[in-house]
């Protein structure tokens, strides 16, 4: 399971000043550059792509690299953190494509790191009409990346000890048959957010003083229930080996892997609500190769290049692009009812028609250092 260490999406301490600091911060000074430059400045038919794990993987760019007659050659990153200073320390050129949790898109265009993108280039009206003008993609009127995938975060759950009943409301947590029971993985914002929809917070992440005070003792609460909190490895070791038998901030991606090798763990979204987690595309401003970068983004966003993304084997997700449910519904049945992407009935995008999906986003009204010092009282409880 280490290829899942970073999947955790993916800074815990990001901030616009910690980016022009993530260089030197993570200490990865020119020796990333230098070790990335020979293949990618140099040769036209190497696209460059800054991503997590398995994106580049064959099943997934294969058909693009045999349409264009080129290579994509992904350097993978574990973190926000080290995605900013890879962005930040490389020479110009080294990236042409980086993909990103769409809270940091903001910030990236901000700091010129990423290239405004022409709308009339993709596919955006084939996208769910929720999608379209995704928030954080769009600033003062101009588009910077391409939703390319996403999933919701709620519980994950042991169902040969726990009930759908049971489930239906993160007061699962606090219930004495699962004190010392509780897991988590090690990252403030999914766990935080989830419990803020638990106190009714719309959005999770946009709360006053008296709210985040609330929020600051409900996640506190939790500590004598807790079996241990740590990487995606012991998330999934733990959840395997019965050390827990639930978890917040945990979605159907993770459980779909370990239904695969048949541990009994089932996602659900509580009543309370969930949040949504975002991957997106964005061309790197000092690209050299901006014309094949588009190509690329563009074969993202296509029906086809959507499956193969959705079904990939480090990790499925959801697809913004209604048309590419519809070509999954066509192709593989089976993989459309796995991801709830049927058309003729209850689907994953249900609940954000129903207002139960909120976006996962950053701290407004506190400092991203206030959420993590929380954070880390709880971590030391």
């Amino acid at each position: 399971m280490d290829k899942f260490e970073g999947r955790g999406f993916f800074s815990r301490h990001v901030s616009r000043r910690s980016f022009i600091k993530a260089g030197a911060a993570i200490g990865l000074g020119t020796s990333v550059g230098a070790s990335l430059r020979p293949a990618l400045a140099a040769d036209d038919q190497v696209l460059s792509l800054l991503s997590w794990p398995g994106h580049a993987g064959p099943e997934v760019v294969g058909e693009f690299e045999k349409k264009y007659n080129v290579k994509v050659q992904a350097k993978e990153y574990t973190g926000g953190e080290e995605m900013l200073a890879l962005l930040q320390s490389s020479p110009p050129g080294t990236f042409d494509v980086v993909l990103t949790d769409a809270e940091y898109v903001t910030m990236l265009a901000q700091a010129g790191k990423i290239d405004a993108l022409d709308p009339a280039q993709y596919p955006l009206n084939d996208f769910w009409p929720q999608f379209q003008k995704f928030p954080t993609h769009w600033k003062d009127g101009k588009l910077y990346s391409l939703m390319n995938s996403f999933g919701y975060l709620g519980l994950v759950y042991n169902n040969t000890k726990i009930s759908a009943e049971e489930a239906k409301s993160y007061k699962i947590l606090w219930d004495k048959k699962v004190a010392k029971k509780v897991g988590m993985y090690d990252w403030y914002l999914p766990n935080m957010s989830c419990l803020s929809m638990y106190n009714g917070n719309k959005p999770p992440s946009d709360l006053n003083k008296a709210q985040f005070e609330k929020l600051s003792q409900t996640l506190l609460s939790l500590s004598p229930q807790m079996s241990g909190i740590g990487p995606w490895s012991s998330v999934f070791s733990s959840l395997t080996n019965g050390e827990a038998w639930v978890m917040p901030g945990v979605g159907a991606w993770a459980a779909i892997l370990l239904q695969k090798n048949g541990v009994p763990i089932t996602a659900t979204i509580p009543d309370e609500g969930a949040v949504q987690w975002t991957e997106s595309l964005s061309i790197v401003s000092s690209s050299r190769k901006k014309d094949l970068a588009v190509k690329f983004l563009q074969y993202r966003a296509s029906p086809e290049g959507q499956v193969k993304t959705a079904t990939k084997s480090s990790y499925v997700a959801s697809m913004p692009n209604k048309a590419a449910w519809e070509l999954l519904n066509k192709t593989d049945p089976k993989m459309a009812d796995l991801l709830e992407h049927r058309l003729d009935t209850r689907n994953v995008m249900t609940e954000i028609t129903e207002g139960k999906i909120q976006i996962r986003g950053l701290p407004t009204q506190q400092s991203i250092e206030e959420w993590t010092d929380v954070w880390t009282r709880f971590k030391n409880a």
